[in-house]
């Protein structure tokens, strides 16, 4: 599949095939800095695509914020080998200063998806990302 633009978001975006715990998804990736700082500010919906994920060259200690972001989000963070390590639930944040949500360990991938697409998986969950 193509690029795709999601509503709200002025960016076309790669798309990739992916599978969590055997489960397909298809996400948008934010694999530069300037992608995953714009994430899914303005987004009013996911449209063709179940959730966006953000890629690491190797593993990060960073924290996320929802500044300017419309949609309540849930944000799944993975091991450098796709195993999931923990889940926070984010909030929209209209002004400064917008809370930071914090894996508090090291991650290579974060998955952004509407609130409740992790439910039932449990640490260790994997993440497997198609070329």
């Amino acid at each position: 599949s193509g690029p795709v633009i999601l509503p709200g978001s002025p960016v076309e975006w790669e798309v990739r095939e992916a599978t969590l715990d055997d489960t397909p998804w298809t996400v948008a990736v934010a694999d530069t800095a300037d992608l995953r700082g714009r994430g899914l500010m303005g987004v009013t919906d996911l449209g063709p695509v179940d959730g966006m994920l953000f890629v690491y060259p190797e593993p990060v200690e960073s924290r996320f914020w929802m500044r300017d972001t419309l949609l309540a989000l849930d944000i799944a963070f993975f091991d450098d080998s796709g195993g999931l390590l923990t889940v926070l639930a984010m909030e929209p944040c209209d002004a400064a200063p917008c809370p930071l949500y914090d894996p508090e360990v090291p991650f290579r991938w974060a998955l952004e998806a509407l609130p409740g697409r992790f439910s039932g998986l449990a640490p260790g969950a994997r993440l497997v990302v198609g070329d």
